[in-house]
């Protein structure tokens, strides 16, 4: 899955396509990406 961030700065962000990603994975990514939970939440939307 890749997600863009709308607002700048731009970011692109690839989550894997699993049905499971274990929770320290996916904290990794969101760290990785420069955002917080929060930020990477509202991507979802």
């Amino acid at each position: 899955m890749i997600l863009r961030h709308r607002e700048p700065p731009h970011r692109r962000l690839t989550v894997p396509n699993h049905k499971e990603i274990s929770k320290k994975t996916l904290l990794s990514i969101i760290k990785q990406s420069g955002l917080v939970k929060e930020e990477f939440l509202h991507l979802l939307e």
